[in-house]
């Protein structure tokens, strides 16, 4: 497994992931952009503005981290590469980078990815009926402490 910064060459090879993840975890979301406008994004707005990450095996990009401020605005992984702790190295290297503590949310649906977040330190810290996002999908606030152990 390596991490490493992604770069503008790695859009497609993201976006490849980002869709695949998106539909095996979440069928049935349904979301407000369609793959073109996805690709769109992340060569054009995630990359160039957030710090994201990838995780490679066997020179293959199978998994992506994105920061923003304290914030872990995305992270997917290629379906077969879960459970396989491609996840946890991309959340620990962002645990790493933002010791204070991170955020994020997650679609209340997705039971797999919130048992993960639990299991890696994040806790629940709010709900959501989902009039907050462009799926109206309820969400759930989760917080990681920090170094420190407080979460506000």
């Amino acid at each position: 497994m390596i991490l490493r910064r992604a770069s503008a060459g790695d859009a497609d090879a993201i976006f490849a992931v980002d869709i695949a993840s998106r539909r095996e975890a979440l069928p049935t979301v349904r979301w407000a952009h369609p793959p073109d406008e996805v690709r769109h994004w992340i060569a054009d707005v995630l990359l160039p503005t957030h710090e994201v990450w990838v995780a490679e095996d066997d020179g293959a990009l199978v998994g992506y981290l994105a920061l923003h401020g304290e914030w872990v605005s995305q992270l997917y992984l290629r379906p077969g590469f879960w459970r396989r702790g491609f996840g946890s190295a991309l959340l620990q290297r962002a645990k790493e980078l933002r010791p204070s503590g991170l955020r994020l949310w997650c679609f209340q649906v997705n039971a797999r990815a919130r048992a993960f977040y639990e299991a890696q330190g994040f806790a629940a810290v709010k709900h959501t009926d989902g009039q907050d996002n462009e799926e109206r999908e309820p969400g759930i606030l989760y917080a990681w402490a920090g170094r420190a152990g407080k979460v506000e």
